[in-house]
């Protein structure tokens, strides 16, 4: 009896060692860092609205005990190319249908993984909501006549001026499509410089009380310098026409409940896109965990939008962007250890 109590006693002991070690509900499977000793790269766009994206994914590989140095910044194209063929691992910031032309190409070594957020990113060209009230502009179409045309041409060269975007991104592509199927080359006059810096031009112009005409996108800053329905409003295509590889997402480009739209719903004219992490096909099969994350994670349009905000106020820096990141973290941190625990689990 005394030596049984006394082995009753010692797995006890054990017992209790053990817990200290391990807390009860957890794997040993979640005390693991699958990335110890690897390494991985983030391509992320030249244009800054898409970096919180990366510096979170950045963060949450680190916990998973990934080495992840500073992102390559890079025209899109080629991104996509660099995560193709290797030289970046990851490119969380990918764009579809609209990128569909970077991906849909023989011998593409990378594949789309998860969603950052879906279909909650809209696109579409709006006007300073003065000026369409002013000449009741509704679509595009409207730019054919002379007085509103007059009214928005900035340089002189008898077109509207309209801040598109620089060569090269998928959405420039498609301006380009919507220029030649409603027959609006002689009537607007796409602006393909640093998109920026053709927004900071733009916004200038506003405030001088002239007329602008500009694309954009959700999430960006621009919502927030000229909040749709207060200070600009959307616009209507004339029709829906898209290039070939969209044509099957035509439904969508009708989209209901869109602020500050001219109607309801709303004619955006541009396919509602998923933002989607792209990774390298080789590297996934090797970081099991790295694709069970991108399946897992998401993060919300309305961090983004204020992020973005903030950035453009001034919090830009490095460390702006760190911070930003790890406070949003923290914050959902119950969901990011979900994540977190799934990730290392798939690597038994």
């Amino acid at each position: 009896m005394i030596l049984g109590n006394h082995l009753k006693s010692l797995s006890f002991v054990h017992f209790l060692a053990l817990a200290t070690v391990v807390p009860l509900g957890t794997s040993y499977a979640q005390d693991k860092n699958p990335g110890e000793g690897k390494s991985v790269t983030i391509a992320q766009p030249n244009d800054d609205t898409g970096w919180i994206m990366s510096e979170v994914y950045a963060q949450l590989l680190k916990e998973l005990g990934y080495e992840v140095g500073m992102p390559i910044t890079l025209d899109v194209p080629v991104a996509y190319q660099a995560v193709s063929q290797g030289s970046a691992d990851l490119y969380p910031d990918g764009w579809f249908p609209l990128h569909n032309t970077y991906v849909d190409t023989p011998d593409f070594g990378a594949e789309r993984v998860g969603y950052v957020v879906k279909q909650g990113a809209l696109q579409g060209y709006l006007v300073d909501r003065a000026a369409a009230e002013k000449y009741g502009i509704k679509t595009l179409d409207d730019f054919k006549r002379a007085e509103v045309r007059e009214a928005f041409d900035r340089d002189g060269d008898g077109k509207a001026d309209l801040v598109a975007c620089p060569p090269g991104w998928g959405c420039e592509l498609t301006i380009q499509h919507h220029l030649d199927a409603f027959d609006l080359r002689e009537f607007i006059n796409p602006i393909k410089a640093t998109y920026s810096a053709s927004m900071a031009d733009a916004i200038a112009a506003h405030e001088q009380g002239n007329p602008i005409l500009f694309y954009t996108w959700t999430p960006n800053w621009t919502v927030y310098e000229l909040k749709p329905g207060e200070d600009v409003v959307w616009i209507q295509t004339p029709g829906i026409d898209l290039p070939e590889e969209q044509q099957e997402l035509a439904e969508t480009a009708i989209v209901s409940g869109v602020e500050g739209c001219v109607e309801d719903p709303c004619r955006l004219g541009w396919p509602v896109n998923d933002i989607r992490p792209v990774a390298n096909t080789e590297f996934l099969k090797a970081n099991p965990a790295v694709e069970t994350l991108l399946k897992e994670a998401s993060i919300p349009l309305e961090f983004i939008f204020s992020q973005n905000a903030a950035m453009k106020n001034g919090a830009n820096s490095a460390s702006d962007l760190e911070r930003q990141a790890a406070e949003w973290i923290e914050a959902n941190r119950v969901k990011v250890d979900e994540w977190l625990g799934k990730a290392r689990a798939s690597v038994n």
